[in-house]
């Protein structure tokens, strides 16, 4: 079995398979990228079980086989080439021969028929999705998932597809965001609940790619496929919680602030809160918001003074500057709309523009207690 290969063409490609690959694995074939040879194409993949991602390269061979190569290994050698063609070479002492322009390498490799089998679907249902809309749902929503290992079902990010559109949400009963798009659409309805660890490999490539990613899943596992990549993932097995039911309806209190300006002072006043709570306090009377937070245990405290649009009764209301913080971080909108109805129910942080057509983002924050 032999091929060749652009030096940088397959890095590229390897770096991303290499994302799936855990640090430490239970199995040592999972340490290895398996390479499947027929002919003029090369199927590249990595697995660390859950999820296992695939990729399809043009090379030059007219061989076939499969073998595992060491992933880390193979990866820092090919950092250190320039652009140039290598040739791989299986050779019969177990070792696969890497030749470039300046030297010769060899690497260990195990038989490729030890690599653990991807997951084929029975029967999927199917839906496509714009890979820049995907994108930017995930990127909209992983934040807010939960890190809890005693509620995995808030460790993830739920899709609900519909024929009316597709709604993303996340929570990790602190923060929840729910972003949903009416002007993509999917041919039957469908919920399940997708693992961060996929996402964030998923969001680092559909950055860059305009294509249509077509997502298969059933009960149990998704296939997500666009350019030349599969991705495969085991779902988040449970019942999501039912978000609807916490997104408070009636907000008769409404606040329209600039967003950078909002963003700023939250984080100057932060500084100055307590380091276990970050409270900081939101007062509102007439066109005036007053943003307070102290730290009584070294004496330190802040605040600021800024005028703002306000509809509503004055109030009061304690959040953790932090999920304030990444909430208006995430928005991309010049103005925002925060509703409230009394400081004890959650705040709603919408953005007023820079949405597309069809383009709808809820982020819900929790309160917390004012201590006067």
């Amino acid at each position: 079995m032999k091929f060749i290969v652009s030096s940088s063409y397959l890095l590229k490609q390897l770096q991303v398979l290499g994302s799936v690959i855990n640090s430490s694995n239970t199995l040592p074939i999972l340490d290895n990228f398996l390479f499947e040879l027929d002919n003029n194409q090369l199927h590249v993949s990595a697995s660390d079980l859950e999820t296992t991602m695939s990729s399809t390269l043009e090379i030059d061979s007219t061989s076939q086989g499969s073998v595992a190569v060491p992933a880390k290994l193979l990866l820092e050698i090919l950092k250190t080439f320039p652009e140039q063609p290598l040739t791989f070479t299986v050779e019969d002492n177990n070792t696969i021969e890497i030749s470039s322009n300046s030297g010769k390498y060899a690497l260990a490799y195990a038989p490729g028929d030890e690599f653990p089998k991807a997951v084929v679907l029975d029967e999927p249902s199917s839906t496509l999705v714009p890979a820049e809309v995907l994108a930017t749902a995930i990127s909209k929503t992983i934040f807010a998932a939960g890190n809890d290992d005693l509620r995995p079902v808030m460790s993830g990010v739920f899709f609900q597809f519909s024929t009316e559109g597709l709604i993303f949400v996340a929570t990790d009963a602190h923060k929840l965001v729910k972003y949903a798009r009416a002007d993509v659409k999917a041919s039957q309805a469908a919920d399940f609940i997708m693992p961060k660890k996929p996402l964030n490999i998923l969001k680092g490539i559909l950055a860059t790619s305009d294509a249509e990613v077509k997502i298969e899943y059933n009960d149990s596992n998704a296939t997500f496929t666009f350019d030349n990549y599969t991705l495969t993932c085991r779902l988040i097995d449970g019942k999501y919680p039912n978000y609807e039911a916490v997104i408070p309806k009636e907000n008769p209190n409404k606040l329209l602030m600039d967003r950078s300006q909002f963003l700023s002072s939250v984080r100057r006043v932060a500084i100055f809160a307590n380091k276990t709570t970050h409270q900081i306090r939101l007062k509102i009377a007439g066109a005036e918001l007053n943003i307070s937070a102290e730290d009584i245990d070294y004496s330190n405290k802040a605040e600021e003074r800024l005028t703002c649009d306000y509809q509503g009764d004055d109030m009061q209301i304690g959040f953790n500057s932090r999920f304030l913080t990444e909430m208006l971080t995430n928005l991309q909108s010049d103005e925002i709309q925060l509703e409230m109805s009394l400081p004890n129910r959650a705040g709603i942080l919408t953005p007023v523009d820079g949405l597309d057509e069809g383009e709808t983002v809820t982020m819900l924050v929790m309160p917390v207690m004012l201590n006067n």
